[in-house]
């Protein structure tokens, strides 16, 4: 069967996910292996990966952008997104996981679930993606596979399906009991993993086995009937009666447990069987759902669109990743939906009204690619030729528009100010953050009106460093780089309602609006509601998109510092309008000077962001760690003994958080480690806002 013809339900859209250094990319690297999609396994440590291709990936020892691939196994074409674990790189993971239709969640078997593991399921919930997980390293010392099952149901509240058992741990590790054919299976380290057979059990294992079979079949006969009844009435339940019951479970959000050690070549064609078993086709999720409008101003009808998993409906494909190829120019990776995708065709780019024609087609491996004619729904493809298309735009046919739902990103907490090194690279400059802000949807740059330098922002400082590395290695511009800083917000403290008039009188025609606006402030992370109470045709329909269009203008620099204002919802009253005089200007002007006065009145209040920590310490170091947490105005939400290390999760203003890596390694003679996390927004306490200010 062509690669470009495999029938829709023997297609697996799916992604690895984990806590960083879990083994994700090594996982990857071992299923492409095998699988035959690449002639010599890739290793992490000697930067030979195939999906980790960035130089910066493969220096570091670390994913960055996630990377999609195809391989093929059981006659069934699986599309693989290999993504990043560290929590900078968030963004990467969120639109992963917006356009799959199942993922393998790997835990470390020594770390089990971790701070990062767990925001990633947690995403995973929010697209309501079955998954598989996979317990890794079990060749470690200490690892522990049930209790890594036990906190997968404790933590993060799913049902797990045990499916295998080790055999033997740490050194001892030799293989993994599969609980469905009751028979061990041992790899031959000699092939690389590539031979392995089917034992008796060990005797001294028979028992642990039985157990753990009996509770795959009672978690199983929770959700299938006909199997409790079979269990109950005490019939011998084959492989082949579980399989179907396994899946359907599955897809149902249960959760099918295996593992193995990707490093040692054990554990994956197990693996790969289960994601073509349990994981869905695109025919098994809910059909995806959109919104269409018309009118000129989009505000005449709107309603609810559904396409299905079918190359015969019209199109609907959704843009989730931008990238800058050397070669192509510019890359868009699309998920298909629904219809069909052809090279040369002229689509409606629904998200900003505008056609776009795709020039051409790639089916992708990491940064290779293969260039075909046409895709069809439940594919991921990536394309050339829209200039306008950006992530979380909708690609349609035009005669049957719809928008799909956008991915939502996290605001970045992290900002710089840049400048190139000679005036001549200032327009390059600007080039090449233009297009990292196309790539990435969690990098943000903006021209200070106060000082005119031009700012960045990221979701952290590794986020941002490896950015500017990017600059001079891709795009071969040299910048300075200030300090890293916080990036506050600003907000509003008390309702008000503020009446404000614009009236210009020139030689010619004047300018006139009048608006009453009343200004609230919102919960935290709530963002900006607009909304129109305008009775009797007070102010013209035309004129409202100008008023908020003003204020969210205004929004972008606050009256205490000039951070943008956040959590408001501004609710327009009423007003007047002048036959000749009123246009679109003066009410955007009228609308933004509303918010000045609002916040004057109102009086605004500082934000800043506040972190999730975990930090992993040595029993011996707790107190120094616990110390110094409170020193940074961190509060302390749970401290958990595991092994001989405690795990101290907390709360701490970002603010606090610069040069943390040094001084935990001072405090811990460099053994313990922590991970961050943005959490929410937070006022900014009396005693520091003077103090902010007073930098700023």
């Amino acid at each position: 069967m062509e690669e470009n013809n495999y029938r829709i339900e023997r297609v697996r859209n799916i992604g690895f996910v984990a806590h960083i250094d879990a083994g994700k990319t090594t996982t990857t690297e071992r299923i492409l292996y095998y699988t035959g999609r690449t002639h010599k396994l890739g290793n992490v440590d000697e930067g030979t990966t195939e999906m980790d291709w960035m130089e910066e990936e493969r220096e570091r020892g670390i994913t960055i952008t996630s990377a999609a691939t195809t391989c093929f196994w059981r006659d069934h074409r699986i599309n693989i997104i290999d993504t990043p674990g560290h929590v900078d790189f968030t963004a990467e993971v969120e639109r992963s996981l917006r356009v799959l239709d199942g993922a393998i969640v790997i835990f470390s078997g020594v770390d089990m679930v971790e701070s990062q593991s767990e925001k990633v399921w947690r995403q995973a919930d929010k697209y309501g993606i079955p998954r598989l997980a996979f317990i890794n390293k079990l060749d470690r010392v200490g690892a522990q596979f049930a209790q890594t099952m036990e906190m997968i149901r404790e933590r993060l509240n799913a049902i797990p399906l045990p499916l295998q058992i080790p055999y033997g741990s740490g050194q001892d590790f030799q293989g993994m009991i599969d609980l469905l054919r009751m028979e061990l299976i041992r790899w031959d380290e000699s092939s690389q993993g590539e031979r392995y057979e089917y034992l008796p059990i060990p005797k001294e294992m028979e028992a642990e086995a039985k157990a753990f079979r009996e509770t795959l079949i009672e978690r199983l006969a929770e959700s299938d009937e006909e199997l409790l009844m079979e269990f109950l009435e005490g019939r011998e339940l084959s492989r082949e009666r579980l399989l179907p019951v396994i899946r359907r479970a599955t897809l149902k959000g249960y959760v099918p447990v295996l593992g193995g050690a990707s490093l040692k070549n054990i554990g994956i064609q197990p693996l790969l069987d289960a994601i073509v078993d349990f994981l869905p086709s695109p025919l098994d999720i809910p059909p995806i759902r959109g919104i269409w409008w018309e009118g000129q101003n989009g505000d005449r009808r709107r309603g609810e669109k559904v396409r299905h998993a079918d190359p015969g409906e019209p199109l609907a494909a959704l843009a989730f990743k931008v990238v800058t190829d050397e070669y192509a120019g510019r890359l868009i990776f699309l998920r298909i939906y629904s219809g069909r995708l052809e090279r040369g065709a002229t689509l409606l780019n629904s998200t900003r009204g505008v056609k776009e024609r795709i020039s051409r087609i790639f089916h992708m491996h990491a940064n290779d690619r293969t260039e075909i004619e046409a895709a069809s729904a439940g594919d991921i493809v990536a394309v050339v030729g829209p200039h306008e298309l950006s992530t979380g735009d909708t690609l349609c046919d035009p005669r049957d528009p719809i928008i799909l739902e956008r991915i939502e990103f996290p605001e970045p907490v992290l900002s710089a100010a840049i400048e190139p090194q000679t005036e001549s690279e200032e327009k390059r400059l600007t080039e090449a953050l233009h297009k990292l802000a196309q790539e990435d949807p969690t990098f943000k740059f903006r021209v200070d009106s106060e000082t005119n330098q031009t700012i960045i922002s990221g979701m952290g400082e590794l986020h941002l460093e490896i950015l500017i590395h990017r600059l001079t290695r891709d795009f071969k511009v040299t910048a300075h780089v200030g300090k890293p800083e916080v990036a506050y917000k600003e907000t509003l403290v008390q309702p008000v309602e503020v009446e404000e008039r614009f009236i210009k009188q020139t030689g010619g025609r004047g300018q006139y609006a009048h608006v009453l606006i009343k200004f609230e402030p919102l919960g935290r992370g709530e963002g900006f509601v607009f909304e129109d109470r305008v009775k009797g045709g007070a102010i013209p329909q035309e004129f409202i998109p100008a008023v908020r269009e003003g204020i969210e203008e205004a929004m972008q620099s606050g009256p205490l510092g000039g951070y943008p204002v956040v959590d408001l919802k501004a609710t327009l009253i009423g007003g007047s309008f002048h036959p000749v005089d009123s246009s679109d200007l003066a009410f955007k002007t009228a609308g933004a000077r509303a918010l000045h006065k609002a916040l004057s009145q109102g009086g605004a209040e500082l934000l800043e962001p506040i972190m999730e920590v975990e930090i992993i310490s040595p029993n011996e170091y707790l107190g120094e760690v616990v110390d110094d947490v409170k020193v940074r105005r961190g509060e302390i939400k749970a401290i958990e003994s595991r092994n001989s290390t405690q795990i101290v999760r907390a709360e701490i203003p970002l603010a606090e958080t610069f040069g943390y890596a040094t001084r935990l390694r001072s405090l811990t003679q460099g053994r313990a480690v922590y991970s961050l996390k943005f959490a929410r927004y937070e006022l900014v306490p009396s005693s520091r806002k003077e103090e902010v200010l007073k930098g700023r």
